[in-house]
């Protein structure tokens, strides 16, 4: 058999990214999918007003969001992302993640090995 290398999610059938994780009050829940030396891929809930503080990632970050609003700032420039759009955090550069209304998001990091 081979290395399971994308978890917690059944294999070969049709899901739901935005069901995988819940809203957890006052926190920010998260699933990861994948967690290799290369690329990681974590499925996020926002609870409104929620978020992640100014931080730079080892590898470019993509955000797409699942539902709801995000506010993004990356390198001191806000952004607001919405269901649908989705939006990269270049490696090495400092972004912040807070929440305008609760939302989740799919998260895939890709680094240099």
């Amino acid at each position: 058999m081979a290395e399971v290398l994308i978890k917690n999610v059944d294999h070969a059938a049709p899901f739901n990214l935005g069901n995988l994780v819940e809203y957890d009050k006052g926190k920010v829940a998260s699933l990861t999918l994948a967690q290799k030396p290369g690329v990681g891929i974590t499925v996020f809930a926002f609870d409104e007003g929620e978020g992640v503080n100014t931080h730079a990632a080892p590898g470019d970050a993509m955000a797409v969001i699942l539902e709801g609003e995000a506010e993004i700032t990356i390198d001191g420039k806000l952004y607001r992302a919405k269901a649908g759009e989705g939006i990269v955090m270049p490696s090495g550069i400092p972004h912040a993640v807070k929440s305008v209304t609760r939302f989740k998001m799919l998260l895939t990091v890709v680094r240099n090995t």
